[in-house]
This record gives C-alpha cells, structure tokens and sequence, in this order.
C-alpha cells in the first residue's frame, strides 16, 4: 500500500482513504487496522482540520482500547473483531481504565475517539461497530473554580493595585471596570463584554442593568454604586469614542476588548496578591454567588442573579450541600 506523510496528501491516483502516516504499525491489531487506524488520523487532520495536538490525543486514545481489546480478546485486534464487539467489552474497558484512576472527562475522549475510528470504518465498508452506539458516556465529575476570599475579591477588582504597571490609565480603569461587574453582579465574562454603552446607567441614574446570557436570554441584574463609579471613570478615561450602541469595553486599538485579555489581568493579579491558578475571571462569578449565599442570600434569588434556568444548576455551581438545599426549602415554603 502506498504511503505518505502525515499531511495527507495522497500519492498520484490513490485515494484518500488509503492514504496513511509514515510507520502505523500496531502490534496489536492486524495490518487492515493498523492501516485504517493510519487512515483515521489523516482524516482528523487534512479533513476534520483537527490541531496535531487533538489528532495526538485521539489517536493515543484508540490505541490504548485497542491493546486493551487485544489482551481482553486473546489476540491481535481484526477488523471482523471489531465488528463483534460487545457492549460489555467496551465496558470492561471502561472499567479497567477507571481502576487506574483514569476520570470519566478521558473516559469520555476516549470514546469520542473510539465512535469517530469507527465511523471511518464504516464509511469505508470495513466494519460497523454497533455496539459503541449502545454505551452510555461515563458520568463526568463537575469541576467548579473555588471562590475567593472576600478581602482578595475586593483588592482584585481595585485599580490603585495596578498602579505600579507601564500601563495607560485608561487601560487599568477598564480592567478594573471589568472585573467589578464579574464580581459585583455575577456576571460572566462574555456578558460583561457584550454590554453596550448604553446599558450601564451613570452613577446616580439607575441600580440595575439587562445583560444577555446563554440562549440570548436576557435578564435585569442589580449593579452596585462603586461598580457603576468604576465604569464611569474608565469611559472618563477611554480616549475613544464610544456610541451608545456600541461596545462598552474596548481594547488598545478601539474594537471590542478580548476576554483573553482579562484572562491575563488576572494572570498578573494572581502573582500581585499570591492566589492560585483557580483565581480566574469566572472564580469572580462564582465567588459572588458563594459570598451571598454566606451572607444568607436567597438561592432563588440567586438563581435569578446568575441566570441559571435550573435551581439544580445553582446549587450545584454554589457547592451547596443537600442539608443547606433543604434548610432554604424549610424556611421559604409557603406550606411549612
């Protein structure tokens, strides 16, 4: 079978789907799906335009289930094996790997790059392999950023930190205008970017704000007055224009600010103030619902804050234990 490199550019007159890296061998499997595995990982890239990091990934993946299908069936892997294959056998994998302490998100890849090998062969009428349509995706963990303290919260969101930076005036202002909203009425990061100017009041002409979330719905949040005072000096400081219509928050060359951007403020303040990697401009949000609920907030309310269609969703993104969730249901239910 003609081969050539890995970016997949067939040799004259042979077609892409027997185009293959330089050295696929799998010992293994047998050489159909060494070849087809070949295959695969071209596709991912010349076709799916995957990066060579994800192709990397996927493809280490499907070669740890096939050797375990190796050992867990006695024998290289056929195509005719694959096409027998169980739903119990994709299980037994499953299983094995989480006895090594392997989480349900690579679990969860692992399968992805299973299905996606296998939609390969049987575009190319090798095998079809039914039974990974039957196995349900592992469970994954939900993984949230850890609030901050409320004295760290406070410093972040403080422009006279930064004072120090070679940096303009206005350009700490608007950081600090950014952050405040994050922290100050939970917003996230995309929502507080896609304010326009006109949807913050001056301080003095309003208390709240409409911000449009996930599903382009939008909600009415409550915006304190340091908040307001923070944008107000940022936008006195902005040496460009900005239209009522247009973006509030702009970056150094006057088009819509990055959120890659604020994701660097926060970079710098980490090392500033001594905080972990888990200080992120969401760890904002979070630590705003975290505070309140301290505080003794309302978890609807809340809910409503965070824009959360699902009351689940804000206890699980609050960390709040069952025994807090029924304490909250004690009090406010109209019948107790």
């Amino acid at each position: 079978m003609a081969r050539t490199k890995a970016s997949g550019a067939p040799p004259s007159g042979a077609p892409p789907s027997e185009v293959q890296p330089d050295g696929i061998d799998l010992p293994f499997a047998a050489p159909a799906v060494s070849a087809a595995y070949g295959r695969w990982l071209v596709h991912l890239g010349a076709e799916r335009r995957m990066s060579p990091k994800t192709v990397e990934a996927y493809g280490r993946d499907v070669r740890q289930v096939l050797a375990f299908l190796a050992e867990h069936l006695g024998g290289r892997v056929t195509l005719a094996a694959l096409g027998r294959l169980t739903t119990a056998d994709i299980r037994a994998f499953l299983a094995a790997r989480r006895s090594v302490g392997v989480a349900g998100r690579s679990l969860m890849r692992s399968l992805a790059g299973m299905r996606s090998f296998a939609r390969l062969l049987a575009r190319d009428g090798l095998a079809e392999i039914t039974a990974l349509a039957a196995v349900r995706a592992p469970k994954v963990e939900k993984t949230l950023p850890k609030p901050l303290a409320i004295g760290d919260a406070r410093r972040v969101t403080d422009v006279d930190l930064r004072a120090g930076e070679a940096r303009e005036p206005w350009v700490l202002a608007r950081d600090a205008a950014v952050l405040a909203l994050l922290y100050g009425s939970g917003l996230r990061i995309s929502e507080a970017l896609g304010l326009r100017r006109c949807d913050v009041p001056a301080p003095g002409a309003g208390d709240v704000i409409v911000v449009t979330g996930k599903g382009n719905k939008r909600r009415m949040v409550p915006v304190l007055r340091p908040v307001l005072q923070a944008v107000a000096d940022y936008v006195a400081l902005c040496p460009y224009a900005l239209p009522d219509t247009g973006p509030l928050f702009v970056g150094a060359k006057g088009g819509p600010l990055s959120p890659r951007i604020i994701q660097l403020v926060m970079e710098r303040l980490r090392g500033a103030l001594g905080l972990p990697d888990t200080a992120t401009p969401h760890a904002l949000r979070h630590s705003f619902a975290t505070h309140l609920l301290m505080r003794g907030g309302d978890l609807r309310a809340i809910q409503e804050l965070l824009g959360h269609a699902s009351l689940s969703t804000t206890q699980i993104y609050t960390g709040i234990d069952s025994e807090r969730l029924l304490e909250v249901y004690r009090a406010a239910h109209p019948r107790r």
